[in-house]
């Protein structure tokens, strides 16, 4: 992939998450969203700190404590180890780009 805004899945049924880079416990990825959602109920509780940005598209990321942030194209968010929350919206009419960089806690 050389640019984060071509090559988009034709078809998503489900989210695609790609790979772009994976060193030393840092992994960088591309994930594509069309009207998914984090199921009912259920609840990202990573090890690991996550940073994403939106590229394209909209998003809003629900945490447990009831907060729900909005996000559209250059917003990002912090999600340190051990935040639990879930994707309760992506837009349905076009694909949201996410870059999601993921490392250890402590580091």
């Amino acid at each position: 992939m050389k640019n984060l805004l071509t090559d988009i899945p034709e078809i998503l049924t489900a989210e695609v998450f790609q790979t772009i880079i994976e060193n030393k416990g840092v992994k960088i990825e591309r994930i594509t969203s069309l009207g998914q959602v984090t199921p009912e109920g259920e609840w990202y509780d990573q090890a690991e700190n996550e940073w994403v940005v939106l590229l394209k598209g909209g998003a809003r990321l629900m945490f447990e404590d009831g907060r729900e942030q909005h996000l559209e194209a250059g917003d990002h968010a912090w999600l340190p180890s051990g935040c639990k929350h879930r994707v309760s919206w992506t837009d349905p009419q076009q694909p949201t780009l996410w870059l999601a960089v993921h490392w250890p806690n402590g580091e």
